[in-house]
């Protein structure tokens, strides 16, 4: 396996998934904007959607793969095995949540988004949306369940591909929004359950060479099975705190109006870097980290976990100080139209800020994580996850009333790079990884390349102020362009310095 090339086959089709939710989001901004009905839309768009994220982003692979490597270790029967057992208990499980939930449904909005009963209006809407919408829950889960087969064969693409489905399926209901007018909230939430039946079938396609599913209540439970389910929690909740943490701040959220709203736009611009800078890397370098970990090669582990951390902090930090630099002008770029008023786009930006002050944080958690999960420990991450949203609520709840739905991502910011300097700390108390000669040097260039590329970009981005304006109708092809130009130079400068090294692409890791 090639850490950079599995990375960049992963991150290709990520990027894609992740320009394709653009256009979808795009479209809902013009179409829904940032009012009553987004918020509700967006509350029951945002736990399904959470889970997609907790489940398919390299989450459910911290449990299930380095136990289905282990397998396949011994025999493709023993694997077979051990994945059909743990098919049968997910789906019916899954089955069982969404069944109760959907009886339940008045109840547990009210807990998702307890703000919206001061408006029974919104309430109800989004009660409605969330019962359409839920049953994606299951469909998502297996999707996980599929691609993490896929991953321990190192066949990473239908898996990174198959997010695209769910925007193309959206896309498509949007571009007909003026014809659906205040009836497109449903047809939205529709979609979504209907994508996400189309990506399972998808997976099912590319997984059929590897394992067929046969669906039996005849399952059988034995010590693999149990040691997989007593990891499957910890690593959903330690490796998905930054989803969780946005999740409780859509709680809290939802208490200011169209807070929801404002935190859903910006989330969604640095979700794209922090799929590439570590969701990528976390998911490629697992199946890989594991089988060497199980083999105790511990020269490759120490490779592998070394040019890992590198390759996350070269593609974070420069993505962190263009967010930094020009926050206001991405979001009015990428959102700024129709019903999306500058107003929307001060506030989302003002979110968007702060949450690129953690995105290094969000990204080296995925990876930190993974050196443990690849070593079949989810419990030490899921005590440290649950002290970052436990001090994630505080400052949350705390500052609320004098701050309002800024503190949200201040909060998760912080919390995040707690949680972070945890997870390092303990690595290194474990002797699990520790610094190599060389990466100081290599930080050093990494941080050299990325303050020179970003006062490059500073210095296009008030030259072309007025292309940027929230009135100029060219300000998103400027932004694309202004961001091209940069990372081109980030590119040619890195390759320059040797922070990064064209033979890396070749190593095999």
């Amino acid at each position: 396996m090639n850490l950079i090339k599995s990375t960049g086959t992963f991150s290709f089709y990520t990027l894609i998934s992740r320009i394709s939710g653009y256009l979808r989001d795009i479209l809902i901004a013009i179409f829904l904007g940032a009012g009553p009905i987004a918020d509700a839309f967006f509350v029951a768009f945002r736990f399904p959607n959470t889970f997609r994220r907790l489940f398919s982003e390299g989450t459910f692979n911290a449990a299930f793969v380095p136990s289905y490597s282990s397998e396949l270790n011994k025999s493709k029967k023993s694997a077979a095995l051990f994945a059909n057992n743990i098919f049968n208990i997910l789906f019916l499980s899954l089955l069982l949540i969404v069944f109760i939930i959907e009886i339940f449904m008045p109840l547990f909005v009210s807990l998702i988004a307890p703000g919206f009963k001061e408006d029974s209006e919104k309430l109800e809407i989004a009660i409605n949306l969330t019962r359409i919408t839920f049953p994606f829950l299951l469909f998502v889960s297996l999707s996980s369940f599929f691609s993490a087969i896929l991953n321990s064969h190192n066949k990473f693409a239908a898996a990174a591909a198959t997010p695209i489905i769910l925007n193309i399926v959206l896309i498509l209901v949007l571009i007909f929004g003026k014809f659906l007018s205040d009836k497109l909230a449903y047809y939205i939430s529709y979609a979504v359950t209907f994508a996400g039946l189309i990506q399972l079938i998808f997976l099912i396609f590319f997984v059929r060479k590897h394992f067929i599913p046969k669906i039996s209540f005849k399952f059988k439970t034995n010590k693999k099975v149990n040691f997989f389910f007593k990891k499957l929690f910890p690593s959903i909740f330690s490796s998905g705190v930054t989803q969780i943490n946005i999740l409780v701040g859509t709680i809290i959220a939802s208490f200011q109006a169209n807070a929801v709203s404002y935190l859903y736009y910006a989330d969604r611009i640095y979700q794209i870097n922090l799929a590439i800078a570590g969701i990528a890397i976390g998911t490629v370098l697992l199946p890989s980290l594991s089988k060497h970990i199980n083999s105790k090669n511990n020269a490759k582990v120490d490779f592998i976990q070394s040019k890992s951390l590198e390759l996350s902090l070269f593609l974070s930090l420069p993505a962190t100080a263009a967010l930094l630099i020009a926050s206001d002008e991405i979001t009015s770029a990428l959102f700024g139209y129709g019903s999306f008023d500058l107003n929307s786009v001060k506030n989302s930006a003002q979110a968007l800020f702060y949450f690129a002050l953690g995105l290094p944080a969000f990204a080296l958690i995925k990876v930190f994580s993974s050196f443990l999960f690849a070593r079949h420990n989810t419990k030490t991450p899921f005590y440290f996850s649950i002290f970052s949203v436990l001090l994630n609520i505080f400052i949350s709840v705390y500052f609320f009333n004098e701050i309002g739905f800024i503190i949200i991502p201040i909060a998760t910011t912080i919390s995040s790079w707690f949680y972070t300097f945890l997870l390092l700390h303990y690595l290194i108390l474990k002797k699990y990884f520790s610094f190599n000669k060389n990466f100081p040097s290599k930080f050093l260039n990494i941080l050299f390349v990325s303050s020179f590329s970003s006062f490059i970009f500073y210095k296009l981005i008030q030259n072309f102020n007025e292309y940027l304006s929230y009135e100029s109708n060219y300000k998103l092809l400027t932004i694309i362009l202004l961001v091209i130009i940069t990372f081109l130079i980030y590119i040619i400068t890195s390759i320059t310095t040797k922070a990064f090294k064209i033979s890396d692409i070749k190593l095999k890791y």
